[in-house]
């Protein structure tokens, strides 16, 4: 860089506006389900006080309203006991006429996660978390399955800068919720892939020789400029609340100037998240549809 040059500005990668597209999509969909006699519909289920969690479902809520979709909200309050948790999930997926099924994360304490997922039919969770869709991932069988909302969003504002096939990419975050799914979404796009961690130890020198950063560790601010090289694409799937403001697991500020192209938070990969889970509800109900 030339003495005194400014730094090349950053790219800002926005999901609000791919989500406008992904919901229109779905919009239409739904109106043709509707029309068919089979309206698809989403059945949500919050035990928890988490305030980001019951903040997602009242917003999954009202643009389902939106949309034209009937979204049913099964609050089952912080005091919920596991064999609540567990007949609900169970009934829901037992339930014809509902067609996919979200289980708002964290749960309260004392409720076990794991157990409530494997209660979730798989062709109907769409948020791609049980181990049947995972499983399928995995095996490269991506096409047959229902995938992590936000871990599809990720993979598409990637996309905005290119293929990933061949790209080296780092994936900061080995979480059920994102990292899991996307360690086999990206290698099934053929891409080069290095996980790191907790336990990672040097993490600047584990993710410098990689083109993309994706990160989803659930802690605010956590990886800044200290970490990247220049030129670095960083998809950031953080959602975390600072005193009443949202914000990303990666400082924006501190990377502004070094990374090429960033995600900002708000307005990259979270709106596309929460046009893409309407996009799985309309796969599943289409699914069910011609399997009758």
């Amino acid at each position: 860089m030339i003495a005194n040059e400014a730094p090349a500005a950053t790219v800002k990668l926005r999901g609000d506006v791919l989500a406008k597209a992904v919901k229109q999509a779905a919009a239409e969909a739904a109106a043709r389900l509707a029309a068919s006699g089979a309206p698809p519909k989403m059945a949500v289920i919050l035990a928890s006080e988490d305030p980001a969690s019951v903040t997602y479902a009242e917003y999954k809520r009202k643009a389902a309203a939106a949309l034209g979709i009937q979204l049913d909200l099964h609050n089952l309050g912080p005091a919920a006991t596991q064999t609540e948790l567990l007949g609900a999930c169970r009934a829901l997926s037992a339930d014809a006429t509902v067609h996919g099924i979200v289980l708002e994360l964290p749960l309260a304490s004392g409720l076990n996660a794991d157990a409530a997922l494997d209660a979730i039919a798989p062709r109907k969770d769409i948020d791609g978390l049980t181990p049947w869709n995972l499983g399928l991932i995995a095996a490269g069988r991506e096409q047959d399955a229902l995938t992590s909302a936000t871990a599809q969003a990720c993979i598409l504002l990637a996309e905005t800068q290119g293929s990933l096939a061949g790209k080296r990419i780092a994936l900061i975050g080995r979480g059920r919720t994102v990292g899991r799914p996307l360690m086999g979404m990206l290698v099934n796009r053929h891409a080069t892939i290095t996980v790191c961690h907790t336990r990672t130890g040097h993490l600047s020198a584990a993710i410098a020789d990689c083109e993309i950063v994706m990160v989803a560790i659930g802690k605010a601010r956590q990886i800044n400029g200290s970490h990247l090289r220049p030129g670095q694409t960083v998809i950031d799937a953080g959602i975390n609340y600072i005193d009443g403001k949202l914000v990303g697991d990666v400082d924006g500020s501190s990377v502004e100037g070094i990374a090429a192209a960033l995600t900002p938070v708000p307005g990259g990969v979270g709106p596309l998240t929460s046009a893409l889970i309407f996009q799985n509800l309309i796969r599943a109900a289409e699914k069910s549809l011609h399997e009758r």
